[in-house]
């Protein structure tokens, strides 16, 4: 029987009511993070998974913009401020560890930040230290933030759980976000590729 104990490290992060702050927050984790992060999204649909990795992306100044990789698996953003890439992943579509190990994320891991939407039994295979972000609802968004690892032991997450200002909201604020068009919907008849492509 699996321990469901909960971890004493976990967090619990604020309520996200606009993708504006969901950004802004993901900027917050930016701040935590350097080269060999691996950060798992864990999330239903319209969850806000490449919306708050657009605010990551942000945070870590790198090229856009973030999009939801569902029909590339795996898009590279270059930094644009001399910190790490961020590889984004989407593992929506992936049957099995043998699949994401064939995209050699390995080979980046070091050297990067990599964020694994749908990664959750599929990344915890990549390292032993992570952070699984668990995103819950559509409207209104609830986040949890669960550290695996000697890496995170010492990394004080408080941040994560202060409230995020409502930001001055721009014309796309009141739009679905990016991922609650795309990458929390991909079409059932769109084929998977198992390809990286450079943004």
């Amino acid at each position: 029987m699996p321990d469901t104990t909960p971890d004493p490290r976990e967090v619990a992060g604020p309520l996200l009511t606009t993708s504006g702050q969901t950004r802004a927050w993901g900027a917050r984790l930016a701040a935590l993070l350097r080269a060999g992060d691996l950060v798992v999204l864990t999330g239903g649909l319209g969850a806000g998974k490449t919306t708050l990795t657009q605010g990551i992306g942000q945070g870590l100044g790198i090229r856009g913009p973030v999009t939801s990789p569902t029909f590339v698996i795996a898009r590279v953003h270059p930094s644009l401020v001399d910190g790490p890439p961020l590889v984004h992943v989407d593992a929506y579509r992936l049957g099995g560890f043998a699949e994401l190990d064939d995209l050699d994320l390995d080979a980046t891991l070091d050297d990067s930040v990599t964020i694994v939407e749908w990664g959750h039994g599929l990344a915890e295979d990549l390292t032993d230290d992570r952070l699984e972000v668990l995103l819950d609802g559509e409207d209104t968004r609830t986040v949890r933030v669960v550290p695996h690892g000697a890496r995170w032991v010492d990394v004080d997450l408080t941040t994560l759980t202060e409230p995020v200002p409502l930001p001055v909201l721009s014309p796309f604020d009141d739009a679905p976000a990016d991922d609650e068009l795309s990458d929390d919907a991909p079409a059932d008849d769109a084929p998977a590729h198992d390809s990286t492509e450079e943004a």
